[in-house]
């Protein structure tokens, strides 16, 4: 594994491609070794259009969603994604699963983490996945868990950006600049088939994120250009030698 990882932790199967399919893909063009972690497959609450159709079955949306984040995955060059398959609506982590997060967060020793935004009233699954995140990576951290193993460093864990941003207390202080690979996350988008309604959408919001990233780079004096962009929230301060 490469020594520049990073570990994405998705509450649903689908979350990945559209809150941070860009940096996913820009950071595997820079030598990262991504994984992603899909706690579930978003099988009861994230695929409508699927249960529509004739005949549906539980095992059968699972079969289909698993193939969209597969083939999403592909298209961001996704080093690894896991599928705990710990069912949505509600999301819930037992001791066990949560060692097994754990062993991932270890095993990846990533140099950041991200998840979903601290609160999210619309779905709690999402804001449950980032509590979950917290708590694994401070687990990973102690000495004293499965002593002898490499423990985990301080990380920053990253929250991307929730669907109704205003409602959640969501506040970008880090704009990515993702228009080098925006093929790249429109064609993970276009993956998502049984969430179709949101591929416009979040082409809209990487394009306004652009626009702030123009804006807080200088703007009309100087400013880098930048078509997509996608903002996150960090969670930890940043130690730095020099602003």
């Amino acid at each position: 594994m490469s020594d520049k990882t990073a570990l994405i932790v998705s509450a649903h199967s689908a979350d990945f491609v559209w809150r941070c399919g860009g940096a996913i893909a820009l950071h595997a063009s820079k030598g990262y070794d991504v994984t992603v972690v899909c706690l579930s497959y978003g099988e009861r609450g994230e695929s409508a259009k699927l249960w529509k159709q004739e005949g549906m079955t539980l095992d059968k949306v699972k079969t289909a969603r698993r193939k969209e984040a597969e083939a999403a995955a592909s298209a961001l060059r996704v080093h690894d994604i896991r599928f705990f398959d710990l069912g949505d609506y509600p999301l819930v982590l037992d001791r066990e699963a949560k060692y097994r997060l754990v062993d991932v967060i270890r095993a990846v020793q990533p140099r950041f983490m991200m998840s979903h935004s601290k609160y999210d009233p619309y779905n709690t699954d999402h804001m449950y996945a980032t509590e979950v995140a917290l708590e694994c990576r401070m687990i990973a951290q102690a000495w004293g868990h499965n002593p002898g193993e490499k423990v985990l460093g301080a990380p920053q864990l990253y929250l991307f950006e929730p669907h109704q941003t205003e409602q959640m207390g969501w506040k970008p202080d880090v704009f990515l600049d993702i228009t080098p690979v925006w093929d790249r996350k429109r064609a993970a988008i276009e993956c998502m088939e049984g969430q179709q309604h949101l591929w416009d959408y979040y082409t809209n919001v990487a394009q306004n994120r652009g626009n702030h990233f123009r804006r807080n780079s200088g703007g009309q004096a100087g400013g880098r250009d930048c078509r997509y962009a996608e903002g996150f929230q960090s969670v930890f301060p940043r130690t730095v030698d020099e602003l």
